[in-house]
């Protein structure tokens, strides 16, 4: 009687799925980075002289520690710089509008504007010189920001909220797993040297 030779599978193979495993895996671990815009939503009208409040949901473990907010156009030229190193510890921010030009075509970005890295844009709102019925009350516990005039990507920002660090910081901050994986790797390295010296 015969019987057919079981095939293994290739060896050749197993190192390269495990591979691919590994970086899925760690491509699925940073799924945690995201910065949503929820208000200013598309529905959203702002009014001339009355505050509102912009809502932000980010990530937790995304490396973010401040970021800032420009308010633009999208059909005109028109660029404002409304606040400077927002806190991410905040999740709100009152924005007041005073001698904006109406229309129905602005965003607010979230940005890194050193480096221009954008985290999120809003949705498309509609800044009006009549004021609506259903206006969003400010949040009393952060800061408001003024924001007037022509849009002038020249200008400064309107306000700084917090100490600007340009995210330096000491070597072993936080728990930056970067850092720690290095130190464990180059202790695993002296201590392999030193065993084998021995």
């Amino acid at each position: 009687m015969f019987f057919p030779r079981c095939r293994l599978p290739n060896r050749a193979s197993q190192p390269a799925f495990i591979v691919l495993l590994f970086g899925f895996l760690s491509w699925l671990a940073s799924v945690h980075a995201y910065f949503i815009i929820n208000q200013p939503g598309a529905s959203t009208s702002w009014a001339v002289g009355s505050p509102y409040p912009v809502t932000w949901t980010k990530g937790l473990e995304d490396g973010v520690d401040t970021f800032d907010i420009e308010l633009m156009r999208l059909y005109e030229d028109g660029l404002y710089l409304v606040a400077k190193s927002v806190p991410t510890t905040y999740s709100t921010l009152n924005i007041l509008l005073e001698d904006v030009p109406s229309g129905d075509d602005y965003f607010l970005l979230c940005l890194n504007s050193t480096i221009g890295v954008t985290f999120g844009i809003s949705s498309r709102f509609t800044v009006s010189n009549s004021s609506s019925s259903s206006n969003p009350s400010p949040d009393p516990s952060v800061p408001t920001v003024t924001v007037s005039g022509t849009p002038d990507p020249l200008k400064v920002f309107a306000t700084t909220l917090s100490p600007a660090s340009n995210g330096a910081h000491g070597l072993l901050y936080g728990d930056e797993p970067g850092i720690w994986g290095v130190l464990v790797m180059m202790g695993a390295a002296t201590l392999s040297a030193v065993w084998t010296l021995w």
